[in-house]
């Protein structure tokens, strides 16, 4: 007979748990803000945590560099004094961008992610001119969904085109409304037998940065053990934690958590959602609060 494994226990703050650890990586989209607004308490619980002497690491798979990011933070609502550093998945994407000097770059993606750009040695072309595919989501996510690209992928992954995905996440939360991301374009461009390099959690390299920068913060080498790692997404927060050795908490955004808004959490849907993971969360809560 198959053991029954734990409880993973519902929580409402997290200073009990977060405490124990000497820096936190923690994900912004559906924990800092959720695409229009930022959540205060989160704001609140990381600057605590701070004040107690750990490190905050926002740790994102946003395809902007972690520069525009920051502006956008603020725009939201959310402190420069919340968090020590910005990790994200845009600034993988210039560092493989780094390995292709010169090359001809179809941008799959709205004009808003061009920041990626910036001062590479890369160029701009459309669809049947490039040798290089970065997708960094939909042209608008607000409309469109993976199926209205069946046509564009197909006709890329036939080329053998290489797609640099500047966004892992298949969805997240904007408001109370849930949008394809990267993520989902670049599953369907395998499915058809397109290459793609994954610029982002749950992905190694942007835990090894993310370890780099805590780090150069903590001025010296912070262990596995010693981070804990905080997101709402299941196969993109929690599984990329559990695959590098990093405890997790996760957050139930409308991500995940059934009713509307994600405004209901019990513990059977949470051990669903984990069943079959080789290593669950320490705990669920549905806000970062210290």
């Amino acid at each position: 007979m198959t053991a029954t494994p734990p409880t993973i226990p519902i929580v409402d703050s997290l200073k009990g748990i977060g405490s124990r650890y000497r820096a936190w990586l923690v994900d912004i989209w559906g924990v800092m803000h959720n695409g229009r607004n930022a959540f205060p308490r989160a704001a609140s619980a990381t600057l605590a945590f701070r004040e107690s002497g750990g490190i905050v690491v926002l740790l994102s798979n946003s395809p902007r560099p972690s520069g525009a990011v920051k502006e956008q933070l603020r725009h939201f609502g959310v402190p420069d004094e919340a968090y020590d550093a910005i990790v994200t998945s845009g600034d993988l994407t210039r560092h493989e961008l780094g390995k292709h000097p010169g090359a001809r770059v179809y941008h799959l993606g709205p004009e808003r992610d061009l920041p990626i750009f910036v001062g590479l040695d890369v160029t701009l072309v459309g669809p049947e001119e490039a040798e290089l595919v970065v997708c960094s989501g939909l042209f608008n996510d607000d409309t469109e969904t993976p199926d209205d690209y069946a046509d564009l992928l197909r006709s890329l992954a036939a080329r053998d085109l290489l797609m640099i995905c500047a966004n892992p996440d298949h969805m997240v939360e904007r408001g109370h409304q849930l949008i394809y991301c990267a993520g989902a374009l670049a599953a369907m461009y395998e499915a058809q037998g397109g290459n793609v390099i994954y610029a982002g959690k749950p992905y190694a390299p942007v835990y090894q940065l993310a370890l780099e920068t805590v780090a150069g913060l903590a001025g010296g080498e912070v262990g596995t053990d010693q981070v804990l790692a905080i997101g709402d997404g299941v196969h993109t927060d929690i599984a990329g934690a559990a695959n590098f050795g990093i405890d997790a908490v996760f957050v139930a955004s409308g991500l995940h958590a059934p009713g509307a808004g994600g405004e209901a959490l019990d513990a059977p849907h949470v051990a669903e959602l984990f069943a079959q993971a080789s290593r669950r969360p320490l705990a669920a809560t549905l806000a970062l609060n210290w």
